[in-house]
């Protein structure tokens, strides 16, 4: 039921009907800004990623999974609340091996699992639409020691904005295909708040960029933060 109210869904449903489900090519490489093709890819994980695990959260339709599993020898999970995602992105990769596609919310995931992973990410996911009290700790118990969270988010000065001044969320929109605007809550932090949170959750900010895309203006868009668990 969650799901099903959530704006996600209401996106999902309208992908859905404009486009068939149906196998994909992987793609050639794999994406955490808002501008395809800039920025880095795989390589924000470091080298020798063969035979890890990798969780994503909020996986959507599962093209950045894809990359990892065949272009890199990862075994990836992908994460999303939304059932529908999930089923485009079995449609679009099922065939693919070492990667598992999982309709839940991720905090219960994180919650419930006891499987621990090498590194977690989220692309534009999970990170900044549940409290980050509750998740970056939940976070931190799956991964191994050392091990790597990274995670993008929209930019808390995107067209202008300012980064919020306390840990409460702010009043955001999805916008769908057919241009509505439906509203939801995120926490959008700069990276110093960022960096106390995840210090309070035994993690280790080791690299903050930001990225631009000049077809929305000069403000930066994309926030892409890693992180090391102690």
């Amino acid at each position: 039921m969650l799901a099903q109210t959530s704006p996600w869904h209401a996106h999902a449903l309208q992908r859905t009907a404009t486009g068939l489900a149906e196998p994909l090519t992987v793609p050639a490489r794999m994406e955490w800004t808002t501008r395809p093709g800039r920025g880095p890819g795989a390589d924000v994980f470091g080298p020798g990623l063969r035979g890890k695990r990798l969780l994503e959260l909020g996986c959507g339709p599962g093209h950045n999974a894809a990359h990892l599993a065949t272009c890199h020898g990862v075994h990836v999970t992908g994460v999303d609340l939304v059932g529908l995602q999930v089923r485009r992105a079995r449609s679009h990769y099922g065939r693919l091996n070492n990667l598992t596609f999982v309709a839940g919310h991720a905090l219960h995931y994180l919650q419930a699992s006891d499987e621990r992973f090498d590194a977690i990410y989220s692309v534009f996911g999970a990170v900044g639409l549940i409290a980050p009290e509750l998740l970056l700790p939940a976070i931190a118990r799956r991964l191994t020691p050392g091990g790597m969270f990274a995670f993008s988010v929209p930019h808390s000065q995107r067209g202008g904005r300012s980064p919020s001044s306390d840990d409460r969320p702010r009043r955001d929109y999805v916008t769908l295909p057919d241009r509505t605007r439906l509203p939801i809550a995120r926490w959008e932090f700069s990276t110093d708040r960022w960096e106390k949170h995840l210090s309070q959750a035994s993690f280790r900010l080791t690299a903050a960029q930001e990225f631009h895309d000049a077809r929305v203006g000069h403000w930066p868009t994309t926030l892409l933060i890693r992180a090391r668990k102690f």
